[in-house]
């Protein structure tokens, strides 16, 4: 038997380190033990919702390998779900690494006495060989039953616990196979979106259990968008996180997972996949008109899909607005070569729209693709009354597509790579990584294996070091060694909206 306890708490939990506890003012579900022979507790009062009869929906949303592919050899992707052990193939998804807005979902019929259902997500690959089961799980045996995420869905609550849960740190409805932190393995890690949800009377997604015992609201009457506790956010995204909808909370300066988003900014942007415990970068890019001579400044699918791997795999979500979010997207008057004077103007004008209070400013940083500029590119503070680089407050990067095309050249590399590692070298001058900062940092004189700096720092491997800013497309975890450093602990996702420069 198992006793489920519901704990209202008054106050929020402060955080002890990232995630170590959730930090949030909500009824705290028990979850039950992650056993499929658990038999739970049948309703004291018989019918969970005596309004409708329980159907309980698992929504598959997207899917994304995690390693490095050929892009001339993309994988087959299925999915098996199982609710109370009743099984959902997926149809075959061909020859996408990925797949978005996929919605394809497996709905089945469940007791309305019993609290928990079970529910289980298998991701699969199939190839000529066979079918091989994708880790999607953080479970760190490597036997295929570690590969797969079982949760456990509260009808009462519209919950879930297990394998994903509230405050996870790769996020609620997010499953990622790195979260074993076997980056060094091939296992065919893969991240996967995904819904749970049950159908109810009113159509607010908060069940009927809920509305009656918890908030006190009407079963029948559609309480979307309703703000009861007047703190700003409406009732169904308090629900969601669990935050209590009846108690105020200060959501215009709490910020769980300090990626100096706060809740109600990451309301803002929650349509676009934000998660108040889950470190999100939110970055808006626009790129140059093609010149006379066929002058191209434009980044293809791939480079933007590299640099949301290498994020994701880290539980940074990584979210380019390139028209997709309302604001990116926007063509820049062509310039044979752009001057650092322009730069402001360009800012100005595509990113602030003149408009100095644009909601914006704090949630998304600005991305500009042009054709030719002094240097390869550069982060620097966009809204400053001058052009600052490095500085606290860079919340801008431009890069030259010319030099990106000519270092593809030289280097033999990919052009989709080589703008991938520029954008995520500017991208970490945006979170405090900067010159000197660590030391081996935009080091000049690491480039060359006649310097002793290039041997000096040739254990900061980083792309963020000048000897490996097209060889690395990563940040350093500091395990290699004398002079490394740890890129990936030390973000400062704040830095970006330090404005008061002085230097």
């Amino acid at each position: 038997m198992i006793l489920v306890i519901c704990i209202f708490l008054v106050c929020s939990v402060p955080v002890s380190g990232f995630f170590s506890e959730i930090a949030i003012k909500n009824i705290n579900y028990t979850p039950i033990k992650n056993d499929r022979n658990v038999i739970p507790n049948k309703c004291a009062e018989g019918d969970f919702d005596p309004l409708v009869d329980i159907e309980v929906t698992v929504n598959i949303i997207s899917i994304r390998t995690l390693v490095d592919h050929n892009t001339h050899d993309s994988p087959d992707f299925f999915v098996k779900v199982l609710i109370n052990s009743e099984e959902f193939l997926s149809p075959l998804w061909l020859d996408s690494p990925y797949l978005y807005n996929i919605n394809w979902t497996a709905t089945a019929n469940v007791p309305d006495d019993i609290e928990y259902v079970d529910v289980i997500i298998e991701l699969y690959k199939k190839t000529t060989r066979g079918e091989n089961l994708c880790d999607i799980s953080k479970e760190q045996n490597t036997k295929t039953e570690g590969f797969t995420a079982e949760m456990f869905y509260n009808i009462k609550t519209d919950h879930w616990t297990g394998d994903d849960f509230v405050g996870d740190s790769s996020g609620y409805g997010r499953l990622n196979g790195y979260d074993d932190g076997r980056f060094d393995e091939c296992e065919q890690d893969c991240e996967l979106w995904f819904n749970i949800d049950q159908n109810e009377y009113d159509g607010d997604h908060i069940p009927y259990w809920t509305e009656v015992y918890v908030y006190r609201t009407d079963p029948t009457f559609n309480n979307t968008g309703d703000d009861l506790d007047r703190d700003g956010l409406p009732i169904e995204w308090e629900h969601k996180w669990m935050y209590s909808p009846i108690m105020w909370d200060d959501h215009a300066r709490l910020d769980p997972d300090n990626d100096s988003l706060t809740n109600a900014e990451e309301y803002r942007v929650s349509s676009w996949g934000s998660d108040p415990y889950r470190r999100d970068i939110y970055i808006e890019i626009d790129i140059m008109a093609e010149g006379p001579l066929g002058q191209n400044s434009s980044i293809s699918a791939h480079t933007k899909e590299l640099l949301r791997t290498v994020f994701d795999r880290r539980n940074i979500v990584f979210h380019l607005d390139d028209g997709c979010m309302g604001g990116g997207g926007e063509i820049l008057p062509f310039d044979r070569k752009t001057i650092r004077d322009e730069l402001k103007t360009l800012y100005n004008t595509y990113f602030l729209h003149n408009d100095s209070e644009n909601w914006r400013i704090g949630i998304f940083r600005y991305a500009m693709i042009i054709h030719e500029f002094t240097a390869s590119g550069m982060a620097y503070v966009g809204d400053h009354p001058w052009l600052y680089w490095h500085a606290q407050g860079s919340n801008t990067f431009v890069i030259s597509a010319k030099t990106m095309q000519k270092t593809s050249i030289k280097s033999i590399k990919p052009i989709d790579y080589v703008f991938a590692c520029a954008m995520m070298h500017e991208t970490g001058h945006m979170m405090s990584i900067d010159f000197m900062f660590p030391i081996g940092c935009d080091m000049k004189r690491s480039i060359h294996p006649r310097n002793l700096a290039f041997w000096l720092f040739g254990n900061y491997k980083s792309c963020m070091n000048y000897r490996y800013v097209y060889a690395i497309l990563d940040y350093s975890d500091g395990s290699h060694g004398l002079f490394d450093h740890d890129d990936w602990s030390n973000l400062d996702f704040s830095f970006f909206e330090k404005k008061n420069v002085n230097s």
